[in-house]
């Protein structure tokens, strides 16, 4: 399958995601405030999907004649890399895939206000308190399953159900990805850090680890293992292709604000070390207005629209329906979720 899911791991990769276009902006459309043939350029550190981003920074270019370079890598390298980097980092905006880097970036002191426009485009349960950063996409957790196994019935009722030994070597997730670490980051903000301490010592005796997502859902498919933790889109991606690595697999979804409920927010946020935070603001409110968050309802990656009041693509089940716990982005703390998994012997 040629689609890719994840990201590369290097972050000196540097991409020219777009050019500069002819300014074409809409009547009415903020976002659309560029000027035609600008000799501006943002930088772009780029932890989100790179197909998903390439389409965003095209029809940013297109639409205000600023360019886009990107640099490419995953949520944890992106933001060890700025934190590093500090007030010297040649980066404009940051997106991620998952809130907890955000939210280390944040606690850094390198974000400034993502902008009134990008603010006002994102209801406030997609974005953190802070108003440092906004959100831009968002993913749920699901329980992936072969149908062959598991009947509804057999299903488990939460998240925590899966560190009963009846699910010993049953089940599997992807424990060293930012993915998982997002959702154990919910679970110790919803249920405390001893509880998710001993929910993830069970995982380390009862879940067998795959590397990646898509792996644990081939694996599932396969008769490998039962069910995985995951996202949705993932199953949604290799539907919309070929199917072959999802034919045998359904999703289940926990409900009930339930920690398997999780939803996870995409971010987007300004480096206050930004020469050019005008143009990095004009790039989020673009991305969170009505144009960039249709290119999430009707593209390939699957996942949710946060902003402008945009629905979601009709083959998934819509947000309000998911009954998701209610999260502050800005309390997600990847260290201290990498801390529980490394004692618990999950990294």
């Amino acid at each position: 399958m040629k689609r890719r899911l994840r990201l590369i791991t290097s972050v000196a990769v540097t991409v020219t995601a777009a050019l500069a276009l002819a300014a074409c902006s809409g009547a009415g459309s903020p976002s659309s405030s560029g000027s035609a043939g600008s000799d501006e350029t943002i930088t772009i550190y780029n932890a989100q999907h790179e197909e998903l981003t390439k389409s965003w920074t095209d029809a940013f270019t297109k639409a205000t004649g600023i360019k886009v370079q990107v640099r490419n890598g995953d949520d944890t390298e992106m933001s060890q890399q700025l934190i590093q980097e500090g007030d010297r980092s040649p980066a404009d905006v940051f997106l991620t895939e998952n809130s907890p880097s955000m939210s280390a970036v944040e606690k850094a002191g390198l974000f400034t206000s993502p902008g009134d426009e990008a603010l006002k485009n994102v209801p406030t349960e997609y974005r953190p308190s802070s108003g440092k950063w906004v959100g831009i996409a968002a993913r749920s957790t699901v329980f992936a399953y072969n149908t062959s196994k598991l009947t509804e019935a057999q299903l488990p009722a939460s998240l925590l159900d899966l560190a009963d030994p009846s699910w010993k070597g049953r089940w599997a997730a992807s424990p060293s990805g930012a993915d998982f670490q997002a959702i154990v980051s919910a679970l110790v903000q919803l249920k405390g850090a001893d509880a998710a301490e001993a929910w993830l010592k069970a995982m380390k005796t009862n879940s067998v680890a795959y590397k990646g997502n898509s792996t644990a859902m081939k694996a599932v498919n396969a008769g490998e293992i039962d069910g995985a933790v995951i996202y949705h889109y993932y199953w949604f991606g290799d539907q919309a292709e070929t199917g072959e690595n999802s034919k045998n697999v359904q999703l289940h979804y926990f409900k009930n604000q339930d920690p398997g409920a999780f939803v996870s927010v995409s971010g987007g946020g300004v480096l206050a070390s930004s020469k050019h935070k005008s143009a990095a603001q004009k790039f989020l409110a673009f991305v969170t207005g009505t144009e960039g968050q249709k290119i999430l309802q009707t593209g390939a990656s699957f996942e949710y629209p946060v902003g402008s009041g945009v629905a979601a693509n009709p083959k998934l089940v819509p947000l309000t329906d998911l009954q998701a716990p209610a999260i502050d982005p800005a309390t997600l703390n990847s260290k201290q979720v990498t801390d529980l998994m490394t004692e618990a012997g999950l990294l």
